[in-house]
Parts: C-alpha cells; structure tokens; sequence
C-alpha cells in the first residue's frame, strides 16, 4: 500500500480526556468536520457505556455516509451486540474488538490466565464476524506484552476473521527503536499477517506518540490511530495533525500519502478545541497560535525574502492563511466574509450578519482585528445558537474599599428579561451568583480560567468554566474585551449545556 489510512478516535479516546465530554449535537458537527477532512474510520464512540454514547454513535452512523463508522466493543458478546446496534446504519460498519494481553493486566484487571484470553480472542472476533466483515482486533497493551504471546493472540484473531490488527501502545511506554522491534516481529511471527491491515494506537505519556506512530508506519504499518489535537486518556494520543503533515513534509523519507484534506486541519483543530474545551497551547505544531509566527530578526528576514528558508511546510497547507489582512472599524461586509473564506468559514447569511454586528462592535473598541479574534467571533456565534438563556447585560461594582456587587439582566426562550442582583466576594463571584439566582440550576463551578486571545491591552479575553451537576461536568466558554462580560458569557453558556443536556 502506497497509502496510510487515517483512523480518527478523538470521538472516543479523546472525550475520555478528564473533562472533555461532549452531548449529542456537539458530536454529530466534529464527525461531519472529520469526513469534510477525509478520515478514512471515525470511531464514533463506546456504544456499552451509556444511552448517551449509544445514541450518538447510532446518530453519527446515520448521517455520516463518506467515512467507515467504528464502535469500539470489549470481548463481551453484550458489548458487541450493542456496538452493532448502533453501527448497523453505517454505510460503512466497523466492529472494534479489544482485550488486554499483558501479564500485568491479565492479572490486575482480568483475572485471567493466557489461554483464557487467546479462547476469548477467538470466540469473541467470531462473533463480531457473524454482524459485519470488518472487524479490528486489539490486543490492549500490546507494548508490555511479551512477544511471543503477542503473536498467538494475533494469530488466533487472523484465524477468527479480523482483518485489521492494531497494536496499542496503551500507556506510552515504548521507544521508537524498541516499538519498531515490535512491529518487525509481528510482520515475521504471525501467520496470516499480510491479509490484514496492521495498525498501531500509540499514547502520549513519554511524548513519543507521534514518534512511535511514525516509526510504526517505516516498519510496514499502513493504519495509525490518533485523535485531533492529540487529546485524549490522560497525556492524550497521537496527533492527527503532525502524523499526516509529517507524512506529508517527509515525503521523501516515507513515500506515503494519506486522503487527508489538509486544508481542514486548522478549522477542525479550533472546533475540537471549542467544543471539548481544552486549549490549544501556542507552541503546538501545526495548529498552534506560534507555529507560523516568527519572532527573531533573522528568521523574519530570512522567511520575508524565501518562506522555506525557516518554515518547512506552507501555512495554507494546514489552513492558515499566510498573509495577515487588518480588518479595522471601516472594513466592510465583503472584506469580512472573504477572510473568513480564507479561515475556513462558510457561513449562512443569517449567522455571518450576527457575526458582522458583531465583528463591528468589537471593532469600535479595537485599532485592528485580528484572525484570532475573528475566530472567536464565530466561536461566540456558534455558542448562541442553541441558547435556553442569553447574557444581555451586566453591570458590576467593585473595588478595595467596596463590596462586589452585580446586576445582570437574561433573556429566556419565551424573550422575556429576567433580572437579578448579588454580593460576592468578588466581580465574577457576584455575577455567577446573581446569573444562579434566575437560572436556579445547582451546580458546582470546577475549573475556571482566562487567557488572552490576542495582544495588546485591547485583547479579547476568553473564558473556560466547568460545572459539576449529578456527577457530569459541563464546560462553557466566553469572549469579550471585557473580561467580567466573558466570565458571565461563559458561564451562562455552561449552564445552557447543562440544561440542553437534562432535556
């Protein structure tokens, strides 16, 4: 194969991030962002582990027709009989078998011995094999098993009917050298091995993710497993980004293409952000806010009279665009609605309209607007769209001397203004309890934080704040120049989630 295909789990491995759940809708708008990129596999979810992910797995199945849906099952007839209830619409339906293989687990976890497992392994790939002809078979904790082990266990799942191998390295627990040693075993030891697709699913705990996926595919692997922004089960998983880009800027070291649009990196980068609520730190690569930006006077020089002198890929390759165009106060409607073209925006009239209000109102406060704070003004617009209550206004007053106090007025469903006022033992504490005392929704606040998104004194702020309610955590996001405006933007957003999600 000339080809390495590109399977997406950030939908299942990446919402186990501690705090990165997603409902229903916010699921279905990233499977849609990840056949426009060109994923070849998408595992939509772990459809056993509650109606929730059951139903957003059926959704995904159902309206996602361009890229194979997986659904991740353990050994365990129940999970694979629900895995393929929610698949079954695929136009492309994948069943993901796993069970641990590693002494340390077989002990700890299972409490089964090695023949055991190798029985389940068959048994249990069989009965997959009897919904659909595609069935991935891992074999978790492949890095801490031992080799020869490794090999029975693929081989009895070759024999069952998979057709897809992976190899997890489930705790980031091996080097390059030493994974690739691994790879090259299998390719040798296990009868069968070239029918199948041999994929790998490496973490991030060491920060070889990507290293050990790269390696992986030198050694003959043609599926890597990775999530957007690398986000995922503690230090996350390989990135998606830097595998594909690396494929692609070494293409005379690896000699393999993915079906990637790269294009769609950038935009799917900020809407998993968005929407998970994890930040994109600046010095990421690719997709971080420094990635393109050069600082040093020789750098800048260098890339001002030939760009590949200091960047080795092309900023529009990933969807950035090179050029920075000033938007100020007398920029008009077309200048925006192209650059937004140019940041990988398609918005309905109606959206782009509330997005130019907008866009005009920040412009008045600001000497220039940047891509960034473009991008936070359609993420502000993407936020309101299913608002159970909208921020209208908010007053506050503070001080040394004073007692924090804050008056805010929110517009329901039905259009009518509730209004509220309160004491805190600061400006976003009265707030937040002036906005719980309309609301009247109990919750406790987890995590709250602020960044600028742009420089200067005039930056835009943004807001993460998470919410506690029955055991869920809900994470809402706000953006102002106003920073006490942002925190209640943000916290009222989190609390629509919470009531969207209880309905």
């Amino acid at each position: 194969m000339d080809k390495v295909i590109i399977f997406d789990t950030t939908l299942r491995d990446g919402e186990q991030a501690a705090g990165g759940s997603l409902n229903l809708n916010e699921k279905l708008e990233i499977a849609r962002q990840l056949e426009k990129l060109g994923v070849d596999i998408i595992e939509a979810g772990f459809p056993i582990t509650s109606p929730g992910d059951f139903e957003s797995v059926k959704l995904i199945a159902q309206e996602v027709r361009g890229s194979i849906i997986c659904g991740l099952a353990r050994a365990n007839p129940n999970d694979i009989d629900r895995a393929w209830e929610a698949i079954e619409g695929a136009a492309y339906p994948r069943i993901h078998v796993f069970v641990s293989s590693s002494d340390i687990h077989l002990m700890h976890v299972l409490k089964k011995n090695r023949d055991e497992i190798l029985q389940l392994t068959r048994d249990m790939v069989a009965w997959a094999k009897g919904y659909t002809d595609d069935i991935e078979f891992s074999p978790m904790d492949a890095s801490r098993t031992e080799p020869a082990y490794l090999y029975q266990i693929l081989q009895i799942a070759i024999e069952a009917g998979a057709n897809t191998l992976n190899i997890p390295d489930t705790m980031g627990y091996a080097i390059p050298e030493e994974f690739g040693r691994l790879i090259d075993g299998i390719f040798q030891n296990v009868p069968g091995i070239e029918k199948t697709v041999v994929s790998v699913h490496c973490h991030n705990d060491l920060g070889l993710a990507v290293a050990n996926s790269l390696e992986a595919v030198r050694r003959g692997v043609r599926q890597v497993e990775c999530t957007i922004n690398g986000i995922g089960e503690r230090a996350g998983n390989a990135s998606l980004e830097e595998v594909v880009m690396a494929l692609k800027t070494r293409r005379d070291l690896f000699d393999l293409d993915t079906g990637i649009d790269t294009r769609q990196i950038y935009k799917t980068s900020r809407m998993v952000s968005e929407l998970t609520g994890f930040s994109v730190q600046s010095n990421k690569a690719i997709v971080g806010a420094n990635a393109f930006r050069h600082e040093s006077g020789i750098h800048q020089d260098g890339v001002i009279k030939m760009p590949i002198t200091f960047e080795i890929m092309d900023p529009k390759t990933v969807g950035i665009p090179s050029s920075s165009l000033v938007l100020g106060k007398l920029s008009g409607r077309h200048a925006l609605r192209e650059r937004l073209a140019e940041l990988g925006y398609s918005l309905e009239d109606e959206d782009f309209n509330r997005v130019f209000r907008a866009f005009k109102e920040l412009a008045d406060k600001k000497k220039e607007v940047t891509d960034r704070d473009i991008e936070s003004l359609v993420a502000e617009e993407q936020r309101t769209v299913s608002e159970v209550y909208h921020l209208d206004r908010i007053q506050v007053s503070c001080g040394d001397r004073g007692i924090p106090t804050a008056s805010v007025v929110i517009t329901g469903l039905g259009g009518e203004a509730l209004s509220d006022a309160a004491l805190g033992s600061g400006p976003v504490d009265a707030a937040f309890k002036a906005i719980d005392k309309i609301v009247k929704v109990p919750n406790t606040l987890t995590e709250f934080s602020i960044k600028s998104i742009t420089e200067g004194i005039d930056a835009i702020g943004e807001v993460l704040c998470r919410i506690e309610s029955d055991g869920v955590t809900y994470t809402g996001r706000g953006a102002d120049t106003d920073i006490i405006v942002a925190s209640a933007k943000a916290y009222v957003n989190a609390l629509n989630r919470l009531l969207t999600a209880k309905k």
